[in-house]
């Protein structure tokens, strides 16, 4: 061990050191003290708006800032006021039945308690996003937090490093930036909960390093989420609601719409509607409503992906009129592809990106058996009017979550859980399950003045074969 990792691994370990102190000495927080947490940190997010956007426009090179207002800070904020609206009921004792034959007057209940200090470990994607709604359910639940930012957010992780501590003191919530092998080390701290988002190459080895600890994780992935568009769906509608989700921060999206199942006759149709739709909605590569690429092994990387497609007969569409990239902005057209062979690395690979492939079908089952060939989505989007398609798509194609007739996320949906499935993740958050999911709901069992059990204490005889003939009655 290096003398940097040394460092790193003690300045971690007496962060939650810290932590686990504070948590020691009051581990169940009041109702009143987790909603002026929820405040401070809703508070911390409108007081910042223009720092955060500024700062994570410029880890992109360039974002745009409605899409940042969009899906990073308007979640958030709505985020906290569901929670403080559904608190109450949340943090309230649940009631359980009881066998009265065998303990009388005992009683049963589940009580949700903080589990303790919980690990945060963000992407780059969606940075704000992906720290605080998770701290949203986190400290709901009464925890406290550590939060390990990504290597490509060095703007927002100085905001938030510099910045956060005027509003929680570093027992309740500290911001780590990614300094190298910060991440590693940080996966290895025995936290009593551990929620990672990111690659599945990168869960896998965050998962391995938890596992040590016998630390529980929440792991939130990714994966090839297809639309599928049926033949009774309004082609065009079906188009304009897929090609916002799919060109939203440049495709840099878990959820978005990796690939879209057409029917094959409608094909040609579609790849008209989007080059007419995508100019409208930017009217050059350099449209300030239009987001860069993250770092340069991403754009290269998609470029590649790009040009394998073409080598394999595929026929690649920019959509924007001009050139198809720029290297200046790490900038990258929206793109169609079709007829892009299974093997091509935009089939085979999660795309991350603005490209957008369309798959020929004749029929659902083949649609169904070409998914299910694959690792579990972490969303399904279907479009459809006919109930029995949609509940066949349903009841054959498991994902995380599903979108009905819309690419919109299931994700922002504040009272649904979120959570992948297999490859696309484990476990879930957001609303009620964020809040359960960051407790450890304690069943307690209070035994009574009397109870019947008694009559069962051996030395067995008549009385023990009456009690347990009552009780097998």
């Amino acid at each position: 061990m290096d003398r940097t990792t040394d460092m790193t691994v003690s300045t971690l370990g007496e962060a939650l050191a810290r932590q686990r102190r504070a948590y020691r000495l009051a581990p169940v927080p009041t109702l009143d003290e987790r909603r002026q947490d929820l405040l401070t940190l809703q508070r911390f997010v409108r007081e910042n708006t223009d720092a955060i956007c500024n700062a994570i426009s410029a880890d992109y090179g360039h974002r745009s800032r409605h899409e940042t207002l969009l899906a990073e800070i308007i979640p958030v904020t709505d985020g906290i006021d569901d929670a403080l609206k559904h608190l109450r009921q949340w943090t309230k004792p649940q009631r359980r039945s009881i066998d009265r034959r065998l303990f009388g007057l005992a009683s049963n209940r589940v009580v949700p308690q903080p589990v303790g200090v919980v690990g945060v470990i963000v992407p780059w994607n969606f940075p704000l996003n992906l720290s605080l709604v998770p701290l949203t359910a986190i400290f709901a639940a009464g925890n406290r937090a550590l939060v390990k930012m990504s290597e490509n957010s060095r703007h927002l992780a100085r905001l938030l490093v510099e910045r956060m501590p005027a509003y929680f003191a570093p027992e309740k919530l500290q911001f780590f930036d990614e300094t190298g092998g910060v991440g590693v080390e940080f996966s290895k701290l025995p936290f009593d909960h551990l929620i990672f988002t990111g690659s599945g190459a990168t869960g896998r080895a965050v998962m391995a390093a938890a596992a040590q600890n016998l630390c529980p994780v929440t792991l939130e992935l990714g994966g090839k989420a297809p639309a599928v568009v049926c033949d009774d769906y309004p082609l065009r509608t079906a188009a304009e609601r897929i090609l916002y989700v799919k060109y939203l921060n440049a495709g840099q999206i878990c959820t978005t719409v990796d690939h879209v199942f057409v029917p094959r006759a409608k094909v040609p149709a579609f790849a008209e509607l989007a080059a007419a739709i995508v100019p409208t909605r930017y009217s050059a590569l350099g449209s300030i409503d239009y987001t860069s690429i993250i770092d340069e092994r991403s754009f290269e990387r998609l470029l590649a992906a790009l040009q394998d497609a073409r080598e394999r007969g595929a026929e690649v569409v920019n959509l924007l009129p001009g050139p198809a990239y720029d290297r200046a902005s790490r900038k990258i057209a929206p793109h169609l592809v079709l007829n892009a062979p299974p093997e091509s690395a935009l089939m085979a690979r999660e795309i991350f990106g603005p490209i957008l492939p369309v798959v020929a079908y004749d029929t659902l089952d083949e649609v169904i058996e070409r998914i299910n060939d694959g690792p579990r989505p972490l969303a399904l989007y279907p479009f459809s009017y006919d109930k029995e398609r949609i509940d066949r798509l349903l009841a054959h194609v498991m994902s995380g979550g599903v979108s009905i007739n819309d690419a919109l996320f299931h994700v922002g949906q504040h009272d649904l859980p979120f959570g992948g499935i297999g490859e696309s993740g484990m476990g879930h958050y957001h609303g009620r399950e964020g809040f359960q999911t960051f407790s450890k709901l304690r069943p307690i069992f209070h035994q009574a003045r009397w109870s019947g059990v008694g009559m069962l204490y051996p030395p067995y005889g008549k009385l023990a074969d009456r009690m347990l003939a009552f009780l097998m009655r």
